[in-house]
């Protein structure tokens, strides 16, 4: 975390510079598509926006990498995850109750969900469909999928509605921000179909799976043998129109926000989008390899988010008399460490 991002959001106990900066650290190593749109924000709202990738990634990891044990099917390390997610959760409550919190993401993201007004119960759901991804290891049909979504994704796009601010009710542009995190979801679930499959799990619904004659079976033989069927072809494409529907019911929320975030989430809308087209340009070859968004298409997309963010910046210096947005003004949650 840079020392002028920490200083624009008013964060000057040194504990909690330090969490920032963890998680802002985690969302630069792991989430590059995510950080590089963060980068477009206005300085003073990256830092919450890093807290709340910082703690959905160190849930996952809990989930996906603690350890060097075998998948979610076995029954010792799936008890040591779940007892390190239940010391996460209890830790998250001791910090949302106003403590400090034993982890630095857990501070870093208690201090966010205060200076916001985020609601509680976002994490909450976040953190139960985490602990479902131990046990759950694939979903009969799209309703199914969406439920475990919910928490694992729709609630993202609600936490980072409050940071991003907006120019209509929140209410309003709730939906759209939740329907936005499910399609970022929904693509990384296809990008990383072989990877899934490694750790036990399947999030293609099983129906759609079934109306193109694959199952479990066929797409381990597929990943196994690096081959590639017309079947699981098809299937992935289905799962591929069904992404870009949720990015269209999604787009109509860009516009609700405020005008000087908009452009991060609109790159990061491009970015995601792009994933999709990378995986379509390599074959749907998912099974066998990740599909990478080409750098210099990642640099244009970045340059005319920079572009729009400097005529946002322009055109709110030239209407002081406009209408705020809405977003709300940090406070100091609690008294900051001698």
């Amino acid at each position: 975390m840079t020392a002028r991002e920490l200083d624009a959001a008013g964060i000057t106990d040194p504990f909690l510079r330090t969490a920032y900066s963890d998680c802002r650290a985690l969302n630069a190593r792991h989430g590059r598509t995510y950080f590089l749109a963060t980068r477009l924000l206005p300085a003073d709202r990256r830092p919450a926006v890093h807290a709340l990738y910082g703690f959905a990634r160190w849930a996952d990891d809990i989930v996906d990498a603690l350890g060097d044990g075998p998948g979610p099917h076995d029954g010792e390390e799936t008890a040591r995850r779940a007892a390190a997610l239940d010391r996460l959760g209890d830790d998250l409550a001791q910090g949302l109750a106003g403590g400090r919190g034993a982890a630095p993401v857990v501070a870093a993201l208690a201090d966010t969900s205060s200076r916001y007004a985020i609601d509680h119960r976002h994490f909450t759901d976040f953190l139960a469909s985490m602990r479902s991804d131990l046990t759950v290891t694939e979903y009969a049909d799209q309703r199914a999928l969406r439920g475990y979504m919910h928490g694992s994704a729709a609630v993202i796009g609600l936490q980072m509605l409050p940071v991003l601010g907006t120019v209509v009710p929140r209410a309003e542009a709730a939906p759209y921000a939740a329907e936005l995190g499910v399609a970022f979801q929904m693509t990384n679930f296809l990008r990383d179909v072989g990877e899934d499959l490694d750790r036990g799990r399947v999030y293609l619904p099983q129906d759609l799976l079934a109306a193109h004659g694959v199952d479990r079976e066929l797409l381990r033989r597929c990943r196994d043998s690096g081959r590639s069927d017309r079947r699981v072809t098809r299937a992935l494409r289905a799962f591929e129109a069904l992404t870009r529907a949720a990015y269209r019911r999604a787009a109509p929320g860009l516009p609700m926000l405020d005008p000087v975030a908009r452009p991060c989430i609109r790159t990061a809308f491009v970015l995601y989008g792009a994933i999709l087209d990378a995986v379509a340009a390599d074959g749907f070859a998912v099974l066998h390899r990740r599909a990478v968004v080409p750098r210099r298409r990642r640099a244009l997309v970045a340059a005319d988010g920079l572009l729009r963010v400097t005529a946002a910046r322009l055109a709110a210096r030239r209407a002081p008399t406009a209408a705020p947005p809405r977003v709300p003004q940090p406070c100091r949650p609690w008294k900051e460490a001698a």
